[in-house]
């Protein structure tokens, strides 16, 4: 009998007892948000997946699918503070991340704190923000401090950035480049929802917000409690192979220019683990490899100029094309 690698030896009650809280957390954050957001369970796993990896995320997708609500619920559902910043060409890197101002009171200098402190920020249509303020997020993402006038000042936790663009109404707009990309964990669309899905939403907000008496059910404490549980589920090495081998072949694939970088190793890597504890697992599959790929890899992947006919869904297909090509391995039980 064959089975997909990655389990060897049983866990120990310690291990099994930490999976499960984890799992469990996921599961109440994800009843919780889906008290509000209807039928996304699927992105609601991925942006715990990216606390839970310490990523960020980015959102393509039209307006109104309702990514602002979602990520206040999230961040009601961990009791972490929420900020929201709406991308425009004037928008300035001191408006994200604070302004230094001279208090005559006390006669000194004081430092204003901006949204980038925030456990959740919203970038909303980040990329209508000019290159010089979306910079100012790479050391924020990457770093999780920033600095002000040479002193540096180290962000809370939990600490997710949710960063959305519309990706039809490019007119007036900044594309990101590659390394602003690079430091999202995840790329994600919400998509519409199904006729009986939109109809209990209709319904679910015909009298109240259910928004308005969502409460938390984990502390941001406990959230990051549980981040040495995630980091010591196991990855078996021919797991950890084949990880490696769809990354190799994202740059040996003939019509690529641009691979995926070891960031996006490591991206995958993480994201994994959380995947796995999330479901109650001490163990990586290359299920969750495979799940996982076209979110965290298909961003940073560049085409070559002949065949960016629309990037996204080219790089996209193109990357399904790469999962089926790659053996997956299998262990004998």
């Amino acid at each position: 009998m064959e089975s997909s690698a990655g389990h060897s030896a049983p866990a120990t009650a310690a291990t099994a007892q930490a999976i499960a809280r984890v799992s469990e957390a996921a599961k109440r954050v994800r009843a919780n948000v889906s008290r509000v957001i209807v039928g996304k369970e699927d992105v609601i796993d991925l942006l715990l997946v990216a606390i839970l990896s310490e990523g960020h995320v980015l959102i393509e997708d039209v307006p109104g699918m309702g990514k602002t609500m979602m990520a206040r619920a999230l961040a009601r559902s961990v009791a972490a503070s929420f900020a929201r910043v709406q991308g425009t060409p004037d928008l300035l890197p001191s408006d994200i991340i604070g302004v230094s101002y001279y208090n005559q009171r006390q006669s000194a200098f004081e430092f204003r704190r901006g949204p980038i402190f925030a456990n959740v920020v919203l970038m909303d249509e980040i990329n209508r923000a000019t290159p010089r303020t979306q910079s100012a997020l790479l050391e924020a993402m990457q770093e999780r401090q920033v600095t002000v006038d040479g002193e540096t000042m180290p962000l809370g936790a939990p600490f997710l950035v949710i960063a959305t663009q519309n990706p039809i109404e490019l007119e007036g707009t900044f594309p990101l480049p590659e390394a602003q990309l690079d430091r999202f964990l995840l790329r994600l669309r919400v998509s519409y929802p199904a006729l009986d899905e939109e109809l209990a939403m209709l319904y679910r907000f015909k009298d109240t917000q259910p928004l308005d008496s969502l409460q938390p059910v984990i502390s941001g404490e406990e959230l990051m409690a549980l981040l040495p549980v995630v980091r010591a589920v196991r990855v078996s090495e021919p797991v950890a192979r084949y990880l490696l081998n769809l990354i190799h072949a994202t740059r040996d694939y003939p019509t690529m220019r641009l691979g995926a970088s070891p960031r996006a190793s490591l991206a995958l890597f993480r994201a994994a683990q959380a995947l796995a504890a999330m479901q109650g697992r001490d163990y990586v599959k290359p299920d969750d490899i495979k799940r996982l790929a076209p979110s965290v890899l298909a961003h940073r992947l560049l085409l070559s100029p002949t065949q960016m006919s629309y990037q996204t869904q080219d790089t996209e297909r193109l990357l399904r094309e790469i999962i089926e090509s790659v053996p997956t391995p299998v262990e004998r039980v």
